[in-house]
């Protein structure tokens, strides 16, 4: 079966394509979807059969936390564990948009999600599908990049189609996010941090954010 190419407006979402999709995630579905860099493979975070579907489609498991989207700051909050202040500095600075903050992981959060690391990896992304997408599904969604494992990113929905349209249901497609650089991600220990993968975000404009303090070599 090849997956069903689903075009949505990105800037005035129909909300009819938005409830279909959000009704293959809550059947455990893994859909592709837009984001304000590149695709990637939404799935629900809590469905633990649709986690492993994950690790099928992108070809390998991953030995890093799943991206987990929200698009609200208190959404967030509720997937951490004692929040650090650092949290919501980079929050009220960067998102949504192309930050992905990783903490320590609340007891909701299923141990797979986290790759047995217990920290989780969050993301506000600035795009309102995805925006709109949480809210009809209800709750967060995973957001790791939509491509097979080694392969390039990809920044339309005709790459992902190429690379998974085999091994996923449904793409969502609303152009060319024309994104060249992934999310910046930045792990958060207490007051300390470290940049765990600079991308659109870079590390002056972290440590800016922060006031320059907590930075672990």
């Amino acid at each position: 079966m090849i997956a069903e190419l689903l075009r949505i407006n990105s800037e005035k979402p129909e909300q009819d394509l938005l409830r279909y999709a959000a009704e293959k995630l809550t059947r455990g579905c893994v859909v592709a979807i837009p984001t304000d860099t590149l695709y990637g493979l939404a799935a629900d975070p809590f469905n633990l059969s649709a986690v492993d579907e994950i690790y099928r489609v992108k070809g390998r498991p991953e030995a890093r936390a799943l991206p987990i989207l929200v698009n609200s700051v208190d959404m967030a909050s509720v997937m951490a564990l004692d929040v650090p202040r650092n949290f919501h500095r980079l929050a009220e600075t960067f998102w949504p948009g192309p930050l992905t903050i990783v903490v320590d992981a609340s007891h909701q959060v299923p141990l797979k999600v986290t790759a047995n690391t217990k920290r989780v990896a969050l993301r506000w992304p600035k795009n309102e599908v995805v925006a709109r997408l949480i809210k009809e599904f209800g709750g967060p969604i995973t957001g790791t990049s939509a491509n097979l494992s080694g392969y390039p990113s990809c920044s339309t929905a005709e790459e992902v189609m190429e690379q998974l349209g085999k091994r996923v249901p449904l793409v969502i497609d609303t152009g060319d996010t024309k994104a060249s650089l992934p999310s910046t991600i930045v792990e958060l220990h207490g007051r300390e941090w470290k940049i765990g993968r600079e991308g659109a975000i870079t590390e002056a404009e972290i440590d800016d954010a922060l006031g320059g303090e907590g930075a672990l070599a």
